[in-house]
């Protein structure tokens, strides 16, 4: 090998060193931020649901499967998971209907397309503690106050005691607003960009056809051609309804007790992990059970749906 050759190899080598070596300083700390607060948690986690861990993260009685099998008899546990149910059962297609009917107007705007955008995704800024708050003490509060009781009271209306635990449930009416407040605009935005890779040469096409615009167009056109932007967001609608707890939690945590199907499973493991029992083992049991159904759940909704197959095999 001629010199040249070993000076531009061993600039080329000096290069890829240089790059390697910032590569890692810029993703070095995220890294290391990512494994001692994230994958270390859940490795302990883990490990801890297979210990009698009462006030303590370094159990020493192991008890095997005995947390698992325990959680799953629990009437408590169990009704949890039916909250969830009930929960996406309200949430997924409202939540649904809502940011696909935002995005279609907004995708229809010939002007100030970009502020409206803004201005329906904003609320997915905000947290959700703060909106749980807001919507308890001033839009749902008590029997006389609040907004919905006052515009009740100009109707002369009979006031509501929303987030009352007693029959009827009106506390669902306020827990599923204030989510769907939060998330339609995040899935606005989602379905604006599957709106916006539909090809216009197919509406060219339709119109030339004889098809008429509107309900027509949306549904052998549009609709169909957002199928795999659909079926991510209704996976990411279950695994976030799941996740439910701010609200819950800041909406009813004054009341008596939870009303019936109105403890999601992460409140119900919150206050036996972190409660006046602070039985760790056992809320480590289902945080790992609550993340093995999450898996189920998305794996059987991906192949129901047929997500990332072929279009030769759908």
């Amino acid at each position: 090998m001629s010199r040249e050759k070993k000076q531009k190899q061993g600039k080329r080598e000096k290069q890829e060193s240089h790059r390697t070596r910032w590569f890692w300083v810029f993703v070095g700390p995220f890294l290391l931020g990512l494994v001692v607060f994230t994958y270390v948690p859940l490795g302990w986690s883990v490990y801890l649901s297979f210990f009698d861990a009462h006030n303590t993260v370094t159990p020493t009685e192991f008890v095997g499967l005995g947390n698992y099998t325990a959680l799953l008899r629990d009437d408590a546990f169990t009704s949890s998971l039916w909250t969830f149910c009930l929960f996406t059962l309200f949430i997924v297609p409202t939540t649904y209907a809502a940011s696909l009917a935002l995005a279609l107007m907004v995708n229809r705007l010939r002007r100030a397309q970009a502020f409206f955008r803004s201005v329906f995704f904003l609320p997915a800024a905000c947290s959700y503690v703060v909106a749980a708050l807001i919507w308890k003490m001033s839009l749902f509060n008590g029997v006389r106050f609040g907004l919905a009781n006052t515009l009740l009271g100009y109707v002369d209306a009979d006031q509501i005691a929303w987030l009352s635990t007693t029959d009827p449930p009106w506390y669902w009416l306020v827990i599923v607003t204030v989510r769907l407040w939060l998330q339609a605009g995040f899935y606005m935005i989602l379905f604006l960009a599957g709106l916006q890779r539909i090809s216009p040469t197919l509406y060219e096409a339709a119109a030339v056809d004889g098809a008429r615009p509107g309900w027509q167009v949306f549904r052998h056109i549009t609709f169909p051609q957002l199928r795999t932007t659909s079926v991510a967001v209704v996976l990411l609608l279950v695994i976030n309804a799941f996740q439910a707890f701010d609200e819950f939690y800041n909406l009813l945590s004054d009341a008596r007790g939870y009303p019936p199907y109105a403890r999601p499973p992460l409140v119900y493991l919150y206050y036996l992990a972190l409660g006046q029992g602070q039985n760790l083992g056992l809320g480590s049991a289902g945080a790992v059970l609550l993340a093995l159904i999450v898996a189920v759940v998305t794996i059987g909704q991906a192949r129901w749906f047929g997500l990332g197959r072929k279009e030769a095999d759908a």
